[in-house]
């Protein structure tokens, strides 16, 4: 780890005087972020970096891929504020908060990359932006100061693109042994850190970096397609907020209860591998019907018999302070009127509705999608229940159970169990999506109806029974196959012509 120039105690004198970034955007500083964007350096403002419960604020940060990473801290103190200081009171002085500590900022970070990727990661280096003082001015200050503030770590008023470029490449020497950028940047920045379904570390995009960042109001929306990482997305959200506000209270909405058991694996995971405390059994994750059940217990209402998203007048009547934030996820998969409802507990919480259709108008859209390779769509109209043995046949031959997923109505999963184990004597499980995960095998080939969808993934997906399946779920099933989808139908329907239009050829 290089440390380039202690001048912290020497800030410190100055603390009234202290400028962030995020309140100022001057032409120096515009000027210095240019010069480095051109020069094929990554630039980044007004991070907070987390490490198990401490935080650290970083206000403008500079990675260069070849060389390390720039720790900038901008000052607007003019030649005759420096000059008037006396190093005596400027050495005895407490460390500002508003002022980047650099020696804290090393330990921090080189704890960060220790213990996550086993390395001291990167060399770090920081310079000042003096806004109000040239380099002429420089030269006629006291040798004391000069000493505190090295020449070569100070980027003047007048200081030009040549100058700036020198001197961040003056303290150290082009490499390529330096970890990747996504290493790096997603060990720094935890709370963006996007893990594909493979385990694939990713950097969220600037779309999902403003959804993320941005703060909860009454009602937003969120549309994403399927494989852009969506849902790890209000996870990490969900996680900053719990960073932000350790005692705000925070549930989230799945469809199925296997969809909340894996979004409670997944969370668990993700602050697990960021290292970063958050109390996670403070974060409700529960089903619709839940919901529903605990407020219709709340106002003294008798639960139905069977779980059903039939939504009373008294519960709309009623306010339940569910939580401050609350958070629905597959929300396209829900009835309109539960959704209603969602918007009438929004008078006592912050909405988040979010949404697998991408196309649609919303607050915040995902475009891009993480996926290695684009998907196939095969249509093929045959006697679908024997083409859908056929084809399962030949995927056994050369792909995992928990690989492919067959989607229909309970009659037909049922009569495809039993001549799965038939004629190709194979075991497979018919999911219930009402059960928790602990008590299903999910390493078997699968064999779901179209309620069961959330959250869920595979290789190959198999379609069948799509005539009487609402859009929504067509959608949704087509968006759970990684890399096919087989269509398969009896005979020409709406439904067909619907998904042939949206997906056929492409």
């Amino acid at each position: 780890m290089l440390i380039f120039m202690d001048f912290s105690s020497f800030f410190s004198f100055f603390k009234k005087k202290s400028c962030i970034i995020e309140n100022s955007e001057s032409i120096v500083i515009g000027n210095f972020k240019e010069v480095c964007s051109s020069n094929g350096m990554f630039v980044y403002e007004n991070l907070t970096l987390y490490h198990h419960a401490q935080s650290f604020f970083i206000p403008l940060l500079i990675l260069d891929s070849t060389r390390g990473i720039y720790l900038i801290e901008q000052k607007n103190w003019s030649y005759d504020v420096i000059a008037r200081g006396r190093l005596s009171q400027a050495k005895h002085q407490n460390s500002s908060i508003n002022t980047i500590a650099f020696d804290n900022a090393h330990e921090f970070i080189r704890k960060k990359f220790n213990e996550l990727t086993h390395h001291d990661g990167v060399p770090l280096f920081h310079f000042l932006i003096m806004e109000n003082l040239s380099a002429q001015e420089y030269e006629r200050l006291d040798a004391a100061f000069q000493k505190l503030l090295p020449k070569q770590s100070v980027i003047f008023n007048d200081s030009s693109n040549k100058e700036i470029i020198q001197k961040l490449h003056l303290v150290a020497g082009a490499t390529s042994s330096l970890p990747n950028f996504t290493t790096i940047m997603g060990s720094l920045l935890v709370q963006y850190l996007v893990m594909s379904n493979d385990q694939v570390k990713n950097l969220a995009t600037a779309e999902q970096r403003d959804f993320i960042d941005a703060p909860s109001t009454k009602y937003q929306t969120l549309h994403a397609k399927a494989g852009s990482g969506k849902t790890t997305a209000l996870l990490l959200k969900v996680i900053l907020e719990k960073l932000k506000n350790p005692k705000i209270r925070i549930m989230v909405l799945a469809p199925t209860t296997i969809a909340c058991d894996m979004l409670k694996q997944k969370i668990v995971s993700m602050v697990e591998y960021a290292m970063v405390y958050v109390d996670v059994s403070s974060i409700e994750i529960i089903t619709p019907q839940q919901l529903l059940h605990r407020h219709r217990t709340k106002i003294g209402k008798i639960p139905p018999l069977e779980e059903t998203f039939f939504i009373e007048d008294a519960l709309l009547r009623t306010s339940y302070n569910c939580a401050q934030l609350l958070v629905c996820d597959d929300a396209d998969l829900l009835p309109e009127a539960f959704i209603y409802y969602l918007r009438h507990l929004q008078k006592t919480a912050h909405l988040l509705l979010v949404s697998n259709k991408y196309d649609a108008m919303g607050d915040y859209v995902f475009h891009k999608s993480f996926r290695k390779t684009g998907q196939k769509f095969v249509f093929n109209e045959a006697y679908s229940h024997a083409k859908a043995l056929q084809i399962i046949s030949q995927l056994l031959d050369k792909s995992a159970h928990e690989r492919i997923l067959v989607v229909s109505h309970e009659v037909s999963r049922e009569k495809l169990k039993d001549d799965l184990e038939f004629f190709i004597k194979d075991n497979a499980v018919l999911l219930d999506s009402s059960e928790h995960l602990v008590h299903q095998s999910m390493e078997n080939l699968l064999l779901l109806r179209y309620e069961d969808l959330s959250d869920l993934h595979a290789k190959f997906v198999i379609l069948l029974d799509s005539d009487s399946a609402s859009k929504e779920a067509l959608d949704y099933a087509l968006g759970l196959s990684e890399e096919t989808c087989y269509i398969l139908y009896d005979q020409e329907c709406e439904n067909i012509n619907y998904l042939r239009n949206k997906y056929e050829n492409k």
